[in-house]
C-alpha cells in the first residue's frame, strides 16, 4: 500500500468519525438511561441534539487491529459547531489537524507537509452521518437501535447503544454510543472499518453550548505545503 493510499484511507476513516460524532452530543437530563429501551434512548438523544448549538471536549482516540494489526492511542481537543463546523486537534503522539468550515474539510499533518482538501457533502448526496453534521438527520428515522456490547474497561454504569443504519452505508455497518446511565452524559463512540479495525473515541470535559466563535473553524493553508484536493 502506498503512502498516499494509506493517508487517503486514514483520512477517510477520520472524516467518517468526524461526520459521525456530530450526531452524538448528549441526552435530555430529565430522562434516565437505565430505564429507557434502546429506541427510547435514541429518541432522547435526538431531542437533546436538537438543542445543541456547539460543544467542546478533550478526547482519547484508540484504534485497534485492521491492516496494521496493532494498537494506536492518540489524544487531542475537539470543537464542534452547527451547521457543519468542526476542529479536531490531535496533540499526541503526533500533531494532526482536521478542520471543517461548513463548506470544506481540511486535513493537515505537519510531518507530511501536505494538506488534503475535501468538500462537505451536500444533503442530497450525503451519507447518514453527514446529514447529522448538517443538522438534518434523525436517529429514530435513520437508525435501528438495540443494546450493544460494552467495551472492556469502562465503568459499570456505562450503557452501549448500537445503531444500525436503515439504508446501507459504504463506510460502516453500525456504530455504538457509550452513555453513562446515571447521568446520561455521552462517554464516546465506537465504529469498525472495512479493514476490520475498531476505532473508539472517548470524551472528557465535554461542555455544551459554550458559544464557540466561527473563527475557531477557519483554516489557513501553511506556506510550503502540498495541497491535494478531491477535484469536486
Amino acid at each position: 500500500m502506498s503512502l498516499h493510499s494509506s493517508r487517503a484511507t486514514a483520512l477517510s476513516s477520520v472524516l467518517f468519525c468526524l461526520l459521525s460524532v456530530f450526531l452524538l452530543v448528549s441526552i435530555p437530563r430529565l430522562l434516565r438511561g437505565a430505564e429507557l429501551s434502546p429506541a427510547e434512548l435514541a429518541q432522547a438523544l435526538q431531542l437533546k441534539y436538537d438543542g445543541i448549538r456547539d460543544f467542546s471536549a478533550d478526547f482519547v482516540h484508540t484504534y485497534r487491529g485492521g491492516v496494521l494489526k496493532k494498537q494506536l492511542t492518540e489524544r487531542g481537543r475537539l470543537l464542534i459547531k452547527k451547521p457543519g463546523k468542526m476542529r479536531w486537534e490531535y496533540r499526541s503522539p503526533e500533531e494532526k489537524l482536521f478542520v471543517s468550515d461548513g463548506v470544506k474539510l481540511y486535513s493537515y499533518i505537519p510531518q507530511d507537509k501536505q494538506v488534503m482538501v475535501g468538500t462537505v457533502p451536500q444533503e442530497n448526496s450525503a451519507t447518514t452521518p453527514a446529514l447529522f453534521l448538517a443538522g438534518k438527520g434523525n436517529l429514530t428515522r435513520d437508525f435501528t437501535a438495540s443494546e450493544g456490547d460494552l467495551p472492556a474497561g469502562l465503568p459499570a454504569a456505562t450503557r452501549a447503544l448500537k445503531l444500525v443504519p436503515k439504508a446501507p452505508q459504504p463506510e460502516y455497518d453500525w456504530l455504538v454510543l457509550l452513555v453513562d446511565s446515571r447521568t446520561l452524559a455521552l462517554g464516546g463512540l465506537v465504529t469498525t472499518d472495512a479493514q476490520g479495525g475498531t476505532s473508539s473515541i472517548l470524551f472528557e470535559n465535554l461542555k455544551e453550548n459554550v458559544g464557540l466563535a466561527d473563527q475557531e473553524f477557519v483554516f489557513k493553508i501553511p506556506r510550503g505545503v502540498d495541497v491535494v484536493t478531491d477535484a469536486r
